[in-house]
């Protein structure tokens, strides 16, 4: 299933939505595969379960609504949802032309913070695979998981200014099986993010900078957080970044988490 009557700059959001409809309810394996072009892309949600692997395939570039209020509240632009067998592959980008949410993001100031969007946002995803793709500019976290199990990244690009308040590569909640491998993250916040219940997870090759560095955490902000376990960083670079490799804790709130077997290594 492809956009071949997109036209350059234009908006494919119920395009999108429709073709992932369509796949989704496919018997066997299918794909959508959105062309090289520059196109709009409004908030979308394309949720599962589907009756069969399912593939998209961006080579274009998307590029999110400019206004921050356009998203109303919502914590995500692109939002894969309770998928088993996925693949997000290509060589296109997703860009959230943050820039002018960036000048009104006041987080480190305030917990009463407006949400801004993630630019892709993986939700209780299972047995899948990104690789090849680009994420620009994101207005908050690039990409976010949360309820993920056994979920590799590839060869993986994300890129946003130095500068760039809460712009963290990956951020990882509540997952387990996660494979981070020969991925190049500059940011203006952590590389990589582990919050509570991330388990398994393995960094490998992955080169980071600027940034805030690769961390566990923080944990400890929020009461009953889930054990931390099984965090191996392994060969991986690190340049003109504020920190290497390290746990975040919060000493506000009693707390019963952990953090155990953690191993580092050829950092």
């Amino acid at each position: 299933m492809l956009f071949r009557s997109a036209k350059p700059n234009a908006d494919i959001t119920q395009a999108l939505s429709n073709a992932w409809k369509d796949a989704c309810a496919a018997i066997g394996s299918s794909k959508v595969v959105v062309p090289a072009g520059t196109y709009k892309l409004g908030l979308v949600s394309l949720k599962g379960p589907c009756k069969g692997p399912i593939e998209v395939q961006v080579e274009g570039t998307l590029q999110a609504p400019v206004d921050p209020g356009y998203f109303k509240g919502s914590d995500g632009w692109v939002v894969f949802e309770r998928i088993d067998q996925f693949t997000l592959s290509g060589s296109g980008s997703f860009d959230g032309q943050g820039q002018m949410a960036w000048k009104k993001n006041d987080c480190s100031k305030t917990f009463n913070c407006k949400t801004l969007a993630v630019n892709i946002r993986f939700n209780f995803i299972t047995n899948s695979l990104v690789r090849d793709i680009k994420s620009l500019n994101s207005k908050n976290f690039h990409i976010n998981l949360l309820g993920c199990k056994n979920f590799t990244f590839q060869h993986v690009t994300i890129t946003a200014p130095g500068d760039s308040p809460n712009t963290d590569g990956i951020h990882i909640g509540r997952s387990s099986g996660i494979n981070i491998t020969d991925t190049n993250i500059a940011t203006g916040d952590d590389c990589i993010s582990m919050g509570d219940r991330s388990q398994d997870v393995t960094i490998n090759k992955v080169t980071c900078g600027p940034g805030h560095g690769i961390s566990i955490g923080s944990l400890g902000k929020y009461t009953n957080e889930e054990p931390v376990s099984g965090i191996r960083v392994i060969g991986c670079t690190l340049t003109d970044t504020t920190n290497g490799v390290r746990i975040k804790t919060w000493p506000s709130n009693p707390t019963s988490g952990s953090a155990t077997d953690m191993h580092f290594e050829d950092i």
